[in-house]
Protein backbone atom coordinates (compact mmCIF):
# COMPACT_ATOMS: atom_id res chain seq x y z
CA UNK A 1 0.00 0.00 0.00
CA UNK A 2 1.40 3.72 -0.79
CA UNK A 3 1.53 6.12 1.30
CA UNK A 4 -0.77 8.14 -0.46
CA UNK A 5 -3.19 5.08 0.00
CA UNK A 6 -2.58 5.29 3.75
CA UNK A 7 -3.18 8.84 4.01
CA UNK A 8 -6.20 8.83 2.08
CA UNK A 9 -7.57 5.96 4.46
CA UNK A 10 -6.59 7.82 7.17
CA UNK A 11 -8.54 10.73 6.34
CA UNK A 12 -11.51 8.61 5.64
CA UNK A 13 -11.63 7.09 9.12
CA UNK A 14 -10.74 10.95 10.47
CA UNK A 15 -14.53 11.92 8.45
CA UNK A 16 -16.38 8.80 9.19
CA UNK A 17 -15.52 9.36 13.33
CA UNK A 18 -15.64 13.40 13.08
CA UNK A 19 -19.45 12.41 11.26
CA UNK A 20 -20.12 9.74 14.15
CA UNK A 21 -18.94 11.98 16.64
CA UNK A 22 -21.14 14.76 14.97
CA UNK A 23 -24.26 12.99 15.15
CA UNK A 24 -24.08 11.87 18.92
CA UNK A 25 -23.01 15.94 19.82
CA UNK A 26 -25.88 17.13 18.18
CA UNK A 27 -28.11 16.04 21.47
CA UNK A 28 -27.21 16.73 24.94
CA UNK A 29 -28.06 16.15 28.19
CA UNK A 30 -28.39 19.50 29.91
CA UNK A 31 -29.12 20.75 26.34
CA UNK A 32 -31.39 23.39 28.35
CA UNK A 33 -29.33 24.60 31.19
CA UNK A 34 -28.84 27.82 30.61
CA UNK A 35 -31.99 28.65 28.15
CA UNK A 36 -34.37 27.32 30.34
CA UNK A 37 -33.25 25.01 32.95
CA UNK A 38 -36.76 24.25 34.40
CA UNK A 39 -37.93 22.45 31.13
CA UNK A 40 -37.92 19.22 32.70
CA UNK A 41 -38.86 19.63 36.12
CA UNK A 42 -42.16 21.58 34.66
CA UNK A 43 -42.71 18.72 32.02
CA UNK A 44 -42.63 15.90 34.55
CA UNK A 45 -44.78 18.07 36.83
CA UNK A 46 -47.31 18.20 34.15
CA UNK A 47 -46.82 14.31 33.39
CA UNK A 48 -47.43 13.02 37.32
CA UNK A 49 -50.51 16.02 37.25
CA UNK A 50 -52.27 13.72 34.26
CA UNK A 51 -51.23 10.88 35.81
CA UNK A 52 -53.05 11.49 39.05
CA UNK A 53 -56.24 12.29 36.96
CA UNK A 54 -55.90 9.03 34.60
CA UNK A 55 -52.73 7.05 35.12
CA UNK A 56 -53.17 5.86 31.78
CA UNK A 57 -51.92 8.50 30.33
CA UNK A 58 -48.12 7.52 30.59
CA UNK A 59 -48.59 4.67 28.41
CA UNK A 60 -50.06 7.44 25.96
CA UNK A 61 -47.34 8.97 25.81
CA UNK A 62 -44.38 6.55 26.01
CA UNK A 63 -46.55 5.37 22.64
CA UNK A 64 -46.76 8.79 21.39
CA UNK A 65 -42.98 9.43 21.68
CA UNK A 66 -42.41 5.89 19.82
CA UNK A 67 -44.90 7.18 17.12
CA UNK A 68 -43.30 9.82 16.27
CA UNK A 69 -39.67 8.82 16.52
CA UNK A 70 -40.64 6.23 13.43
CA UNK A 71 -42.30 8.18 11.02
CA UNK A 72 -39.82 11.23 9.61
CA UNK A 73 -38.05 10.87 12.89
CA UNK A 74 -38.48 12.63 16.12
CA UNK A 75 -39.49 15.77 15.11
CA UNK A 76 -43.36 16.54 16.93
CA UNK A 77 -44.55 15.73 13.75
CA UNK A 78 -47.48 13.35 15.66
CA UNK A 79 -48.73 16.49 17.61
CA UNK A 80 -49.82 18.47 14.63
CA UNK A 81 -53.37 19.13 13.83
CA UNK A 82 -54.61 18.21 10.64
CA UNK A 83 -56.09 20.65 8.47
CA UNK A 84 -59.01 21.27 5.92
CA UNK A 85 -55.95 20.18 3.31
CA UNK A 86 -53.87 17.77 4.98
CA UNK A 87 -54.70 14.75 7.37
CA UNK A 88 -51.88 14.74 9.78
CA UNK A 89 -50.55 11.64 11.29
CA UNK A 90 -52.64 11.63 14.43
CA UNK A 91 -55.65 11.10 12.28
CA UNK A 92 -54.08 8.14 11.27
CA UNK A 93 -56.35 5.11 11.88
CA UNK A 94 -53.33 4.29 13.55
CA UNK A 95 -53.31 6.85 15.66
CA UNK A 96 -56.72 7.91 16.09
CA UNK A 97 -58.66 7.47 18.29
CA UNK A 98 -55.95 5.30 20.41
CA UNK A 99 -53.03 7.72 20.74
CA UNK A 100 -53.78 9.98 24.46
CA UNK A 101 -52.00 12.79 26.29
CA UNK A 102 -51.80 15.54 23.67
CA UNK A 103 -53.25 17.85 26.18
CA UNK A 104 -50.20 17.16 28.42
CA UNK A 105 -47.50 18.10 25.62
CA UNK A 106 -50.16 21.32 25.64
CA UNK A 107 -50.15 22.31 29.03
CA UNK A 108 -46.25 21.75 29.18
CA UNK A 109 -46.09 23.66 26.05
CA UNK A 110 -47.64 26.37 27.11
CA UNK A 111 -45.94 27.03 30.80
CA UNK A 112 -42.60 26.85 28.87
CA UNK A 113 -43.94 29.62 26.24
CA UNK A 114 -44.77 31.82 29.48
CA UNK A 115 -40.56 31.32 31.06
CA UNK A 116 -39.05 30.58 27.81
CA UNK A 117 -40.40 31.96 24.81
CA UNK A 118 -39.30 30.30 21.65
CA UNK A 119 -36.45 27.61 23.21
CA UNK A 120 -38.03 24.63 23.84
CA UNK A 121 -39.16 22.06 21.17
CA UNK A 122 -42.31 20.16 21.29
CA UNK A 123 -40.35 17.09 20.21
CA UNK A 124 -38.31 17.42 23.48
CA UNK A 125 -41.05 17.89 25.49
CA UNK A 126 -42.32 14.63 24.30
CA UNK A 127 -39.44 13.07 24.87
CA UNK A 128 -38.82 14.60 28.42
CA UNK A 129 -42.19 13.56 28.90
CA UNK A 130 -42.26 9.99 27.75
CA UNK A 131 -39.15 9.36 30.41
CA UNK A 132 -41.23 10.74 32.95
CA UNK A 133 -43.75 8.43 31.81
CA UNK A 134 -41.88 5.08 32.40
CA UNK A 135 -40.06 6.48 35.24
CA UNK A 136 -43.61 7.24 37.06
CA UNK A 137 -44.93 3.46 36.40
CA UNK A 138 -41.97 1.85 37.65
CA UNK A 139 -39.37 1.68 35.02
CA UNK A 140 -35.81 3.28 35.30
CA UNK A 141 -35.46 7.10 34.71
CA UNK A 142 -32.57 8.18 32.15
CA UNK A 143 -31.23 11.30 30.96
CA UNK A 144 -32.22 12.62 27.76
CA UNK A 145 -30.28 13.73 25.33
CA UNK A 146 -31.92 17.24 24.09
CA UNK A 147 -31.67 19.82 21.43
CA UNK A 148 -34.46 18.32 18.64
CA UNK A 149 -36.12 20.59 16.57
CA UNK A 150 -39.62 20.29 15.55
CA UNK A 151 -40.65 19.28 12.59
CA UNK A 152 -43.21 21.25 9.65
CA UNK A 153 -44.49 18.25 7.63
CA UNK A 154 -47.24 15.75 9.34
CA UNK A 155 -48.67 13.04 6.77
CA UNK A 156 -51.47 10.37 7.72
CA UNK A 157 -50.22 8.40 4.58
CA UNK A 158 -46.70 8.37 6.05
CA UNK A 159 -48.03 5.85 9.06
CA UNK A 160 -48.57 2.64 6.98
CA UNK A 161 -44.75 2.00 5.98
CA UNK A 162 -43.38 3.24 9.05
CA UNK A 163 -45.35 2.33 12.10
CA UNK A 164 -45.69 -2.08 12.68
CA UNK A 165 -49.14 -2.85 12.70
CA UNK A 166 -50.22 -4.92 15.29
CA UNK A 167 -50.66 -8.06 12.69
CA UNK A 168 -46.93 -8.34 12.22
CA UNK A 169 -44.91 -11.77 12.43
CA UNK A 170 -41.18 -11.60 14.00
CA UNK A 171 -40.23 -11.71 10.56
CA UNK A 172 -41.70 -8.19 10.11
CA UNK A 173 -40.81 -6.48 13.52
CA UNK A 174 -37.30 -7.29 13.16
CA UNK A 175 -37.38 -5.79 8.98
CA UNK A 176 -38.93 -2.44 10.60
CA UNK A 177 -37.03 -1.79 13.47
CA UNK A 178 -33.45 -3.02 11.37
CA UNK A 179 -35.12 0.57 9.04
CA UNK A 180 -34.70 2.30 12.15
CA UNK A 181 -31.58 0.97 13.13
CA UNK A 182 -32.79 -1.24 15.67
CA UNK A 183 -30.73 -5.03 16.15
CA UNK A 184 -33.66 -7.91 17.09
CA UNK A 185 -33.21 -8.05 20.73
CA UNK A 186 -33.61 -4.09 20.82
CA UNK A 187 -36.93 -5.14 19.06
CA UNK A 188 -38.07 -7.23 21.67
CA UNK A 189 -36.72 -5.30 24.72
CA UNK A 190 -38.96 -2.12 23.13
CA UNK A 191 -41.90 -4.03 22.65
CA UNK A 192 -42.44 -4.50 26.39
CA UNK A 193 -43.84 -1.27 26.26
CA UNK A 194 -46.61 -3.11 25.95
CA UNK A 195 -46.73 -4.03 29.68
CA UNK A 196 -48.84 -0.62 29.90
CA UNK A 197 -51.43 0.32 28.78
CA UNK A 198 -54.10 -1.04 26.64
CA UNK A 199 -55.77 -1.70 23.43
CA UNK A 200 -58.50 -1.71 21.34
CA UNK A 201 -60.69 -4.74 20.53
CA UNK A 202 -59.90 -3.70 17.06
CA UNK A 203 -56.57 -4.24 17.01
CA UNK A 204 -56.45 -8.29 18.02
CA UNK A 205 -60.42 -9.15 17.22
CA UNK A 206 -59.27 -11.19 14.09
CA UNK A 207 -57.24 -13.30 16.79
CA UNK A 208 -60.99 -14.49 18.54
CA UNK A 209 -62.91 -14.56 15.24
CA UNK A 210 -61.57 -14.76 12.12
CA UNK A 211 -58.00 -15.93 12.10
CA UNK A 212 -57.60 -17.80 8.99
CA UNK A 213 -59.59 -19.40 7.01
CA UNK A 214 -59.53 -22.81 8.37
CA UNK A 215 -60.04 -21.82 12.51
CA UNK A 216 -61.79 -18.88 13.73
CA UNK A 217 -59.40 -18.98 17.02
CA UNK A 218 -55.91 -18.02 17.21
CA UNK A 219 -54.66 -21.65 18.19
CA UNK A 220 -51.45 -19.80 19.85
CA UNK A 221 -53.62 -17.95 21.96
CA UNK A 222 -54.66 -19.22 25.75
CA UNK A 223 -58.34 -20.30 25.42
CA UNK A 224 -59.12 -19.14 29.10
CA UNK A 225 -57.63 -15.68 28.12
CA UNK A 226 -59.28 -15.88 24.94
CA UNK A 227 -62.80 -16.75 26.71
CA UNK A 228 -62.32 -13.33 28.65
CA UNK A 229 -61.35 -11.11 25.46
CA UNK A 230 -64.75 -12.65 24.01
CA UNK A 231 -66.38 -11.37 26.97
CA UNK A 232 -65.04 -8.25 26.66
CA UNK A 233 -64.89 -7.25 23.02
CA UNK A 234 -68.25 -9.04 21.57
CA UNK A 235 -68.15 -10.48 17.80
CA UNK A 236 -70.01 -8.16 15.83
CA UNK A 237 -69.60 -5.31 18.45
CA UNK A 238 -70.41 -1.66 17.02
CA UNK A 239 -68.73 -0.10 19.61
CA UNK A 240 -65.26 0.70 18.39
CA UNK A 241 -64.55 2.28 21.55
CA UNK A 242 -64.09 -0.47 23.57
CA UNK A 243 -60.67 -1.56 25.22
CA UNK A 244 -58.56 -4.46 27.35
CA UNK A 245 -55.55 -3.94 29.39
CA UNK A 246 -52.23 -5.34 27.34
CA UNK A 247 -51.03 -6.54 30.58
CA UNK A 248 -54.15 -7.32 32.89
CA UNK A 249 -51.89 -8.64 36.12
CA UNK A 250 -50.41 -4.89 35.98
CA UNK A 251 -51.69 -2.22 33.42
CA UNK A 252 -50.04 0.72 35.09
CA UNK A 253 -46.38 -1.34 35.61
CA UNK A 254 -43.43 -1.24 33.68
CA UNK A 255 -42.41 -4.57 34.66
CA UNK A 256 -41.47 -7.36 32.81
CA UNK A 257 -45.16 -9.20 33.40
CA UNK A 258 -45.32 -8.43 29.46
CA UNK A 259 -43.15 -11.37 29.00
CA UNK A 260 -44.57 -13.39 31.22
CA UNK A 261 -47.92 -13.03 29.40
CA UNK A 262 -46.52 -14.30 26.33
CA UNK A 263 -44.78 -16.94 27.51
CA UNK A 264 -48.13 -18.33 29.07
CA UNK A 265 -49.78 -17.81 25.54
CA UNK A 266 -51.45 -14.96 26.66
CA UNK A 267 -49.49 -12.05 23.99
CA UNK A 268 -52.56 -10.02 23.44
CA UNK A 269 -51.54 -8.87 20.04
CA UNK A 270 -50.29 -11.42 16.79
CA UNK A 271 -47.17 -8.78 17.27
CA UNK A 272 -46.95 -9.77 20.76
CA UNK A 273 -47.02 -13.59 20.60
CA UNK A 274 -45.01 -14.08 17.43
CA UNK A 275 -42.25 -13.36 20.11
CA UNK A 276 -42.02 -16.63 21.01
CA UNK A 277 -41.80 -18.11 17.56
CA UNK A 278 -38.32 -17.48 16.78
CA UNK A 279 -35.70 -19.25 18.61
CA UNK A 280 -33.88 -16.18 19.39
CA UNK A 281 -36.94 -13.65 19.98
CA UNK A 282 -38.39 -16.48 22.27
CA UNK A 283 -35.19 -16.78 24.51
CA UNK A 284 -35.17 -12.78 24.80
CA UNK A 285 -38.29 -13.10 26.08
CA UNK A 286 -37.84 -15.67 28.76
CA UNK A 287 -34.75 -13.93 29.91
CA UNK A 288 -36.73 -10.46 29.73
CA UNK A 289 -39.35 -11.93 31.89
CA UNK A 290 -36.73 -13.98 34.76
CA UNK A 291 -34.82 -10.17 35.18
CA UNK A 292 -36.63 -7.45 35.34
CA UNK A 293 -33.45 -5.61 36.45
CA UNK A 294 -31.88 -6.48 33.25
CA UNK A 295 -34.62 -5.65 31.37
CA UNK A 296 -35.84 -2.42 32.90
CA UNK A 297 -31.77 -1.36 32.29
CA UNK A 298 -31.76 -2.21 28.51
CA UNK A 299 -35.44 -0.54 27.90
CA UNK A 300 -33.97 2.50 29.33
CA UNK A 301 -31.23 2.29 26.82
CA UNK A 302 -33.51 1.68 24.12
CA UNK A 303 -35.55 4.52 24.82
CA UNK A 304 -32.84 6.82 24.49
CA UNK A 305 -31.74 5.39 21.38
CA UNK A 306 -35.14 5.46 19.67
CA UNK A 307 -35.17 9.49 20.49
CA UNK A 308 -32.41 9.90 18.30
CA UNK A 309 -33.81 8.54 15.39
CA UNK A 310 -33.93 10.96 11.99
CA UNK A 311 -33.63 14.14 14.47
CA UNK A 312 -32.96 17.35 12.98
CA UNK A 313 -30.95 19.87 15.05
CA UNK A 314 -29.23 23.00 15.00
CA UNK A 315 -31.37 25.66 12.30
CA UNK A 316 -33.57 22.64 10.56
CA UNK A 317 -36.92 23.11 11.48
CA UNK A 318 -38.44 25.08 13.86
CA UNK A 319 -39.37 25.93 17.28
CA UNK A 320 -42.89 25.78 17.30
CA UNK A 321 -44.99 28.19 19.66
CA UNK A 322 -48.24 25.77 19.86
CA UNK A 323 -47.18 21.86 19.49
CA UNK A 324 -50.30 21.49 17.54
CA UNK A 325 -49.76 23.78 14.36
CA UNK A 326 -46.84 25.27 12.95
CA UNK A 327 -45.60 28.26 13.09
CA UNK A 328 -47.06 30.83 10.15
Amino acid sequence: MSSKQVICGFITLVLIFSRSFLLEAQLQVGFYASSCNLVEFIVKQEVRNAFSRDNGVAAGLVRMHFHDCFVRGCDGSVLIDSTPSNTAEKDSPANNPSLRGFEVIDSAKARLEAICQGVVSCADILAFAARDSVEITGGFGYDVPAGRRDGRISLASEIPANLPPPTFNVGQLTQNFANKGFTQDEMVTLSGAHTIGRSHCTSFSNRLYSFNSTTSQDPSLDPIYAAQLKQQCPQGSSNTNLVVPMNPSSPTVTDVGYYRDIIANRGLHTSDQTLLTNTATAAQVIQNAQNQFIWRSKFAAAMVKMGRIGVSTGNAGEIRAKCRVING
